[in-house]
């Protein structure tokens, strides 16, 4: 089975993204709420669907949960653009879309603190998950909206559904 390497380095960044320190996944993931960055992409059809994933049951942070299209964390000496596309690559196989950045923000939980980067995309092309992911499908928007509080979405999905999606999906931007 797969597992996170709790070796891998992460930067420490302050809120406005500049560089602090650097610390392990398992030192930012283990309640320190060292502020680390993180990326995340939305992919919605041209039917206005969104796509989310399941996480698998061997992450260390919401195993079994769904979750925004595309989230990792950005490795040392890496730009938010450049982690972008290499998670979009690595979780999805999506190679050609046209991010568009939403905002960034910092997320806490009880166990970890991130700065979050989030963009959307529209996108119809071909998606194959790879084995980071547990699952993934389009969901309707109304489908999402029935679910939301009943444990099925990570706390950081529901977060940033409610405070950054629903604002765009009410003024039609997305």
């Amino acid at each position: 089975m797969m597992k996170d390497n709790n070796e891998e380095m992460f930067p420490i960044v302050d809120e406005e993204g500049n560089i602090t320190g650097a610390a392990t996944r398992g030192e930012c993931h283990n309640g320190s709420k060292l502020l680390h960055p993180v990326v995340h992409l939305h992919v919605f059809n041209s039917r206005g669907e969104l796509y989310l994933q399941k996480r698998p049951d061997w992450k260390d942070i919401q195993p079994g949960k769904w979750d925004t299209a595309v989230g990792g964390h950005i490795d040392l000496g890496e730009s938010v653009e450049m982690a972008l596309k290499r998670e979009v690559r690595e979780e999805l196989g999506i190679t050609d879309f046209t991010p568009v950045r939403l905002t960034h923000y910092v997320f806490e939980s009880n166990r970890e603190k991130e700065l979050v980067f989030a963009h959307k995309t529209v996108y119809d092309g071909p998606i194959n998950p790879s084995e980071e992911v547990a699952d993934g499908r389009f969901w309707p928007i109304e489908e999402i909206k029935a679910n939301l509080g009943k444990e099925i979405f990570t706390p950081n999905f529901e977060n940033e559904f409610n405070k950054v999606l629903l604002e765009n999906l009410s003024t039609d931007k997305v």
